[in-house]
């Protein structure tokens, strides 16, 4: 099955900008799965951050977020993006890339629900101070 692959954390003042990464092993094409990011701060429960539908674009956001992250796809570099600005304190956490294979076609839903993906990566540590 296909494993993800998360970059692009770091630490960075409150207020600045980070973009993460993921990258599906070789031989998978990200345009094939329904894409999201999600995150999990020290003693909270996962949440959602962004949904992706490769099949027509379509994106969701979390109302934390929305305004200053954006999810999109690259599809020359098989990579999904998550560009995020204004960063606050409170979006300190690991970010998740996740996705999940609709067979017989491209994805056109954006679920914010952890269990409607079934692969996840291992996580980027974002950390805003």
């Amino acid at each position: 099955h296909v494993q993800l692959v998360e970059s692009g954390g770091g630490s960075v003042q409150a207020g600045g900008s980070l973009t993460l990464s993921c990258t599906p092993s070789a031989g998978y094409t990200l345009s094939r799965f329904c894409l999201a990011w999600f995150r999990q701060a020290p003693g909270k429960q996962r949440e959602a951050v962004a949904a992706f539908a490769p099949g027509d674009g379509v994106t969701n956001y979390a109302d934390s977020v929305k305004g200053r992250f954006t999810i999109a796809q690259d599809a020359s570099k098989n990579t999904l993006n998550l560009q995020m600005n204004s960063l606050k304190p409170e979006d300190t956490a690991m970010y998740f890339c996740a996705a999940d294979r609709r067979p017989g076609g491209p994805c056109y839903t954006t679920s914010l629900i952890p269990n409607h993906y079934e692969y996840w990566g291992q996580g980027t540590q974002v950390t805003v101070s």
